[in-house]
């Protein structure tokens, strides 16, 4: 990937039971405790006759967001890709081998 081009993140996490992957232009470590902020989200174009409906259904729920605060121990993994792929939600699947990353409780 040359310098010219916008970096993209392929962004996988964990929410309410469902596997989210998106990608955005913009990702760090958020200055609120255990949370990755996510900016600047990228959806593919309404080129195709076929529309994805779970990208659909993603890109409604993120309409009109700016930046999104995702809990470090949601993630599952973060690529850096050349080109934009198909943002889904999937089912989490039920008895298999992800866990939560454990996380220290913080102390006053």
């Amino acid at each position: 990937m040359s310098k010219e081009q916008t970096q993209i993140f392929k962004v996988i996490f964990i929410n309410q039971g469902q596997v989210y992957e998106i990608y955005a232009k913009a990702i760090y470590q958020s200055d609120l405790w255990g949370f990755l902020e996510i900016e600047e989200f990228v959806f593919g174009e309404r080129t195709q006759m076929v529309v994805d409906p779970s990208e659909e259904k993603l890109k409604n729920q993120f309409e009109g967001v700016i930046r999104s605060y995702v809990p470090m121990h949601s993630i599952v993994r973060i690529d850096e890709v050349e080109r934009l792929g198909v943002a889904r939600i999937s089912e989490a699947p039920s008895g298999g081998n992800i866990m939560s990353f454990p996380m220290p409780v913080p102390s006053k």
